[in-house]
């Protein structure tokens, strides 16, 4: 369970990583392979770094194998703001308020605390690996196809555990549409986007103990 719980994780970390690229687009410089401008993925990402800034909606993640086996799928309901979150899943949450993140399993009836990650190439802290942008990424822009969806890669400069991040967005409205994660072993993890409103997000990106007495508290902080 807390397995699948930190793949869950991932997925609304990921979820926040993605806005906090497009909303910081415009201050990073992007690449191409031969280390040019690569004028049309910027253009893509300032798009939406304009598109989206506050959001909510749905994301479902697919876990698939080196056989491209389904291993494990999820459907959440997302809530980003600032680098804030909230994302929730049958009797799991997961809230982060910038700083700590708090897993309520309520199976379980526990709450684990931790902070963010302060790894500035991780994954799992975008604010971190965003202020390094230039520094651990390349960003190329690899087509649009012709329903209109731009599709970007962004290819990490030092050994990572995947080879690759893909993003899809639309051109018109500069939306998110799919972001994939690519594996050395040909495992993908495949974030969907949908029902997605935008402007301004209401609710609570903090947890409030009073919500579930009893619950045993596992502070790792």
């Amino acid at each position: 369970m807390k397995a699948f719980l930190k793949i869950l994780l991932c997925a609304s970390l990921i979820f926040n990583f993605q806005f906090s690229i497009f909303n910081s687009a415009t201050a990073q410089i992007t690449h191409n392979s031969q280390g040019r401008l690569d004028e049309n993925a910027s253009a893509a990402l300032e798009k939406c770094a304009k598109k989206l800034k506050n959001v909510s909606g749905t994301v479902t993640l697919t876990v698939t194998d080196s056989q491209k086996k389904v291993v494990a799928k999820q459907t959440s309901e997302v809530k980003y703001s600032s680098g804030k979150y909230h994302l929730k899943m049958d009797n799991q949450e997961i809230v982060s308020d910038g700083t700590t993140v708090w897993h309520v399993n309520k199976d379980a009836k526990e709450v684990t605390i931790e902070n963010v990650s302060n790894d500035d190439i991780d994954l799992l802290n975008p604010g971190r690996l965003l202020a390094n942008y230039n520094k651990s990424f390349k960003a190329k822009y690899i087509r649009t196809d012709n329903d209109g969806t731009v599709v970007i890669d962004m290819q990490p400069r030092s050994s990572r555990s995947y080879h690759k991040i893909r993003l899809f967005i639309n051109e018109d409205s500069g939306e998110l549409i799919r972001i994939e994660v690519h594996k050395y072993d040909s495992g993908r993890e495949v974030y969907e986007f949908s029902k997605c409103k935008y402007g301004r997000v209401s609710g609570t990106f903090k947890y409030d103990p009073k919500a579930n007495p009893g619950f045993e508290v596992i502070d790792m902080r």
